[in-house]
């Protein structure tokens, strides 16, 4: 008889199983006769344009992970309002915990401009250095600043 861990490796390893075989059967049975036609890249019916290879802007990537953080706690936050039905007070203070938490980082991500779209090109602040006058510097016989 299989325990529980032992149904959901048996499960694992019959699934590991299914896809190296279904691999290993499609390269067996498909046709290998690769022409330009064929590896050009598909764009909608289009011929393409340029590389396939392009940079995208970093703020796909970050829009994309923010999306996902809080659509993980969406994820989280149904099932956890079932179970915490019953705790009431404390689990009202555990789920408002988290949520402040949620909100402070959407905050410092807002804050910090990650969320904008088009950023403004800072400009860096130029810093003079103060002249000396040559008449302080070179004359001995000038009294000191804090005599004037």
């Amino acid at each position: 008889m299989l325990t529980e861990f032992g149904k959901i490796f048996a499960f694992l390893l019959i699934a590991i199983i299914f896809v190296i075989v279904t691999v290993f059967v499609a390269k067996l049975v498909r046709p290998a006769r690769p022409t330009t036609e064929k590896l050009l890249t598909y764009e909608c019916g289009e011929n393409p344009v340029g590389s396939p290879w392009i940079k995208f802007n970093i703020r796909f990537y970050v829009v994309a992970l923010i999306f996902l953080i809080f659509d993980v706690e969406i994820v989280l936050l149904v099932p956890w309002i079932m179970v915490y039905k019953e705790a009431q007070i404390l689990g009202f203070v555990v789920g408002a915990i988290f949520l402040f938490l949620l909100a402070l980082g959407m905050a410092y991500e807002w804050r910090k401009g990650d969320l904008e779209w088009v950023r403004p090109n800072p400009v860096p602040p130029t810093i003079k250095k103060p002249e000396i006058p040559q008449e302080i510097s070179t004359n001995p016989s000038t009294p000191p600043l804090n005599q004037v």
